[in-house]
């Protein structure tokens, strides 16, 4: 998927190894407030090749997938809590130099 979906979403980074991916979205909602927020999600795929040879795409893992469904899980969720804490810092900064 590329741009943006009718619900928002947005890939932001796809890790993968092999047939198995994990894709980090960027999301766009409000709070229980009305606020807007942004939030990210993952999403984790295994591609194969169906009786027509055309590829498909899978929730369900083998026991062999297991190993590299953990590894890009790791990577999108190191990715993902990296750039939370960059906003954070970035906003914290922002918020530093307003009030001198």
């Amino acid at each position: 998927m590329k741009g943006a979906t009718s619900t928002g979403n947005i890939p932001e980074k796809k890790f993968s190894t092999g047939v198995i991916s994990a894709t980090v979205w960027k999301n766009t909602g409000k709070n229980s407030k009305g606020e807007e927020i942004e939030y990210r999600t993952v999403s984790l795929q295994r591609r194969y090749k169906d009786k027509n040879n055309a590829w498909q795409t899978s929730g369900s893992l083998r026991i062999n997938d297991l190993p590299k469904a953990t590894l890009v899980l790791s990577k999108a969720y190191e990715f993902a809590v990296l750039r939370d804490t960059q906003m954070h810092a970035e906003e914290e900064e922002i918020s530093e130099e307003i009030v001198m």
